[in-house]
């Protein structure tokens, strides 16, 4: 009975995290029509995944893909950084060390990040990206009854980055609406690239099992809650929204096969260094406060923390997507450190805690993690719009911040989809 409640708890927590974002916009009527087709779509499609055997299969074969994307990976890293990536050490090891300590984050889990930029560039190129982001777009457009342009653009983002899939709609940007605008960075904060799954997928194997399609499955439908959620707090003018009409893809992205492969080369290796250096940065930070919260006064019998106010603070809201409350505070923590810092540092997290959290919520969590929302990227967005469109950089950076609420809450939505469901669907 205790799982059922919990179900009932994720089922009742979608629209309680839709109403919040009602709550913070204009507080217009309410689409209903909007509200339930788009927790229909998240639900329909969660349990349409991973109960048909085609679509289950199709899931179960990411792991593999990914599997032998690392194992290439590392056979380049190994040419390149030797010992570091995991060949052989000029040295013996000491057989009493921590074998986890000889894992470099850097040079075996980073480098993927380049190889699947390259390839995302590639496989674009090629046509064969495109064809996904056309029929997503397609059934965004009619589903959920958006423009061309922002069916397009939340197409992409479930492959491309936040930063790249606006460039497929550049010419749409300068007079785009304010609605359409706000709800295209919604869905860039509430989705990950391409790029860094398979990052993800390398963090949380041993958290969860076929952690590839989990994550998939979460970008893909996290897009209609972005979608409702955006409508919520910024609904469309009716007089000057454009109507659900296809729009057409610009085919001089990349003017060739080796400018795909080298501009994806040179997007990966920035982010890779942005990676490393955020959780360089990010660590010795909460390290700091850490130190200066250690002097003040214990509280409820611990020292303060970062992680303990961060579980304080997002414990309430894991809870409504279904997190049971003995495990809300540990859960909120990972949300707020997604937030506060980024989503790798959470999963990082997530695998650490190991078995202080149950199958359930790990696999709730896995899923509201999954998104760009967190405060270093309302600057690598914003500066990424303005870049394209510098005619809307009022707008943009006016309609940032609240895009990171909405698509904070998108996530959540999400990892409630996933609670509301029965565990034994996910083999749990």
């Amino acid at each position: 009975m205790e799982d059922v409640s919990l179900q009932m708890r994720s089922f009742i927590g979608l629209f309680a995290l839709a109403a919040i974002a009602w709550l913070l916009g204009p507080r217009k009527r309410i689409p209903v029509l909007l509200v339930v087709g788009a927790i229909g779509l998240q639900l329909g499609l969660a349990w349409a995944l991973y109960s048909f055997a085609p679509f289950r299969a199709f899931l179960q074969s990411l792991t593999g893909v990914v599997a032998v994307l690392q194992q290439v990976t590392d056979q380049g890293a190994q040419f390149v950084f030797g010992y570091l990536s995991g060949s052989e050490a000029p040295w013996i090891p000491n057989p009493n060390a921590d074998p986890g300590a000889a894992y470099l984050f850097a040079f075996r889990a980073l480098p993927m990040v380049i190889v699947l930029s390259a390839l995302s560039a590639l496989l674009w190129r090629w046509r064969i990206l495109e064809v996904l982001v056309r029929a997503f777009a397609l059934a965004f457009r009619r589903l959920l009854n958006l423009s061309g342009a922002a069916s397009l653009g939340a197409a992409a983002n479930i492959f491309l980055g936040m930063t790249e899939s606006p460039v497929l709609i550049r010419p749409r940007l300068p007079d785009m609406s304010r609605s359409d605008l706000f709800l295209i960075m919604t869905v860039g904060f509430s989705t990950v690239a391409g790029s860094v799954m398979a990052l993800y997928v390398g963090l949380l194997g041993d958290v969860i099992e076929g952690a590839a399609g989990h994550i998939f499955t979460a970008s893909l439908i996290s897009v209609p809650a972005a979608v409702l959620l955006a409508r919520l707090m910024m609904p469309p003018e009716a007089e000057s929204e454009e109507p659900a009409t296809k729009e057409k893809i610009p085919q001089t992205i990349y003017h060739s096969s080796m400018d795909a492969l080298t501009t994806g080369v040179s997007d990966g290796m920035r982010l890779y260094f942005n990676i490393i250096f955020m959780l360089l940065v990010f660590t010795a930070l909460v390290a700091l406060v850490n130190v200066l919260l250690a002097l003040a006064p214990e509280f409820a019998g611990a020292p303060l923390s970062v992680e303990r106010i961060l579980g304080w603070l997002f414990g309430p809201v894991v809870w409504l997507a279904g997190i049971p409350w003995s495990e809300a505070f540990q859960a909120g923590s990972l949300m707020g450190l997604k937030t506060a810092l980024n989503e790798v540092f959470a999963y990082i997290a997530l695998a650490e805690a190991g078995d202080a959290l149950s199958p359930r919520t790990a696999l709730i969590m896995t899923y509201a993690l999954c998104g760009f929302a967190n405060f270093s990227s309302i600057g690598i967005l914003t500066g990424g719009l303005v870049a394209i469109a510098p005619s809307r950089r009022e707008d943009i950076l006016k309609l940032a911040p609240r895009a990171l609420i909405s698509g904070t809450l998108a996530t959540l939505m999400t990892g409630a989809a996933i609670g509301a469901l029965p565990m034994d669907m996910f083999g749990l």
